[in-house]
């Protein structure tokens, strides 16, 4: 039996409308006539408040329909490597690579002779790989551990 099917049988068996149901779960009455007629999938918050108002284990939910299933793997997929992670562990990538070019600037100038200034012009090669660094590592890990709880 699919998603839409088990969730309509449920909710038939409660005496409860589509109204009702809705109001319970904090969504509109036409979200549960698309799940009930698979046009529409809930999310996994959804498909919990479902499981706790039927009685009914999540895996009877989600094995009864494939698709349904497919979903909420991708939508946890999601979640555990969000965009915004991406973002500040380029940034520390970012204070890596400045960092980089300061140290081989100076490891040029002692073992070349070179006369490379990186130390007084540019604050952004002072300074910037750090903050760069420290910002973009704490940042990540913060998302991390968001998604993780969710």
């Amino acid at each position: 039996m699919i998603f839409g099917e088990k969730l309509k049988n449920e909710r038939k068996n409660k005496g409860w409308s589509q109204e009702e149901l809705a109001e319970k779960l904090f969504v509109s009455r036409q979200s549960v006539s698309k799940w009930e007629n698979n046009q529409n999938y809930p999310s996994i918050e959804i498909i919990i408040k479902v499981s706790d108002l039927f009685g009914v284990t999540i895996d009877e939910l989600l094995r009864s329909d494939e698709e349904l299933t497919k979903k909420v793997i991708h939508d946890g997929k999601q979640l555990a490597y969000p965009k915004l992670k991406w973002m500040f562990d380029a940034l520390f990538m970012l204070g890596v690579v400045l960092l980089a070019v300061k140290l081989g600037a100076l490891l040029l100038n002692r073992i070349a002779d070179a006369d490379i200034d990186l130390a007084g012009n540019l604050w952004l090669l002072n300074i910037g790989p750090l903050i760069l660094m420290i910002g973009g590592g704490i940042g990540s890990g913060i998302v991390k551990e968001k998604y993780k709880e969710g």
